[in-house]
C-alpha cells in the first residue's frame, strides 16, 4: 500500500518540499511506494520551488482515510494535521519543531526530531550515504527549503548544519545562494492575489498560551510596505478569522527579511498587552517594530505571554 507523506496545514516552502523529498526517499532509496501530499494549496515560494526545479504538484487532500499509512514532516501538532490522523496508520514523524503531543499511534513508530533550521536538513542527515542518490529536482528543492526556512541564514534558527548543506547543495548544482534565494523571496513576497483572510492564514500555527488561543501568523517579505498598506484590511478580518478558526486572538508579524525585524500589528488592547508583555516594548499606536525578530519558531511563541 502506498504511503502518503505530507507535512502541515497552508503548506509553505519546506512543508512541500520535505514530503517531494521524503516520498522521492521512500520510493526510490528504500523500495517502500510513497506518494508526497499537500494539506492546502502551497504558498507562493512553494510554487516557486516547484516550477524552478520542475517538480509536479502534489495532489491536495483534506483528510486520510482510516489505516492510510502515512509519513508527517515538518511538524507534529495534530491541529495542523488532518482532522482523522489519529484513525491513520501513522509510521514516521521527521521534524524539527518542539513536541506538541497529541498524535496517537497503533504502534511504536520512528521519530526524528532535530534542533536544525529545517526539515530538509534533518532528512539529509538521515538518507547518509544514500542521498548521493539525490536527482536534481530534489537537491533543488532541498536547498530551496533551507533557503526559505533560514531566510537565506538570516534566521537565528539556523545552523552550521543548515548552512554547510545549503553551499553543499548549491555547489553540486551551480546555483548562485543570493540570486536563488532573491528569486524566491520575492515570489514569497507577491501576495497580491490573496485575501486578507488568506494572508492570515498564509504562514500560521495554532497555540495556546495561559490558557488562551491563538492564531500566530507571519509574513515574510522584502517589501513589508505591500502587507502594511493592507493593514486596515488585515485587522478587520481578525475577528473572523479567530472565530471561524476556533482561538481567542490572531496575531501577524510582518518580518522584514533585509532589515531583519518584524512588524506586529496591535488592533486592540489584548494585542497591546501581549505585545508590552512579551517583547518587553512600549506601544503607543496600531503596530510596533521588533528588532532583530526573524523566528517564529525560536524568538515569537517562546516569547508569548497573557
Amino acid at each position: 500500500m502506498t504511503t502518503l507523506v505530507f507535512g502541515h496545514k497552508s503548506p509553505d516552502t519546506d512543508s512541500a518540499g520535505s514530503a517531494i523529498i521524503w516520498a522521492w526517499y521512500l520510493s526510490e532509496v528504500a523500495g517502500h511506494p510513497a506518494e508526497p501530499r499537500l494539506l492546502g494549496e502551497p504558498n507562493t515560494e512553494a510554487a516557486f520551488m516547484l516550477r524552478r526545479w520542475n517538480l509536479p504538484k502534489p495532489e491536495i487532500i483534506e483528510d486520510v482515510a482510516e489505516g492510510t499509512p502515512c509519513v508527517i514532516v515538518d511538524t507534529n501538532n495534530p491541529a495542523e494535521l488532518p482532522d482523522s490522523i489519529n484513525d491513520a496508520d501513522v509510521r514516521a514523524i521527521i521534524d524539527h519543531h518542539k513536541l506538541t503531543g497529541g498524535i496517537v499511534t497503533a504502534g511504536p513508530i520512528d521519530i526524528t526530531m532535530r534542533p536544525l533550521a529545517c526539515t530538509a536538513t534533518v532528512m539529509r542527515r538521515l538518507m547518509g550515504g544514500a542521498a548521493a542518490k539525490m536527482p536534481e529536482s530534489i537537491k533543488g528543492a532541498m536547498l530551496s527549503c533551507i533557503l526559505s526556512d533560514t531566510l537565506e541564514f538570516r534566521s537565528p534558527t539556523t545552523t552550521p548544519e543548515d548552512r554547510e548543506l545549503a553551499e553543499s547543495l548549491a555547489a553540486d548544482l551551480g546555483v548562485d545562494i543570493p540570486a536563488l534565494a532573491a528569486e524566491m523571496f520575492a515570489a514569497k513576497s507577491d501576495v497580491s492575489s490573496f485575501s486578507d483572510a488568506e494572508l492570515l492564514r498564509m504562514d500560521s500555527k495554532k497555540y495556546e498560551v495561559g490558557g488562551v488561543g491563538f492564531r500566530v501568523s507571519v509574513l515574510e517579505t522584502t517589501d513589508p510596505e505591500v502587507p502594511l498598506s493592507r493593514k486596515e484590511g488585515l485587522v478587520s478580518a481578525m475577528p473572523g478569522v479567530a472565530a471561524e478558526d476556533g482561538v481567542d486572538h490572531v496575531l501577524l508579524f510582518i518580518i522584514d527579511i533585509l532589515r531583519e525585524e518584524a512588524t506586529l500589528l496591535v488592533p486592540n488592547g489584548a494585542a497591546k498587552a501581549v505585545a508590552e508583555k512579551s517583547f518587553g516594548v512600549p506601544v503607543a499606536g496600531d503596530t510596533v517594530v521588533l528588532p532583530g525578530v526573524m523566528s517564529r519558531k525560536k524568538q515569537i511563541i517562546p516569547s508569548l505571554k497573557v
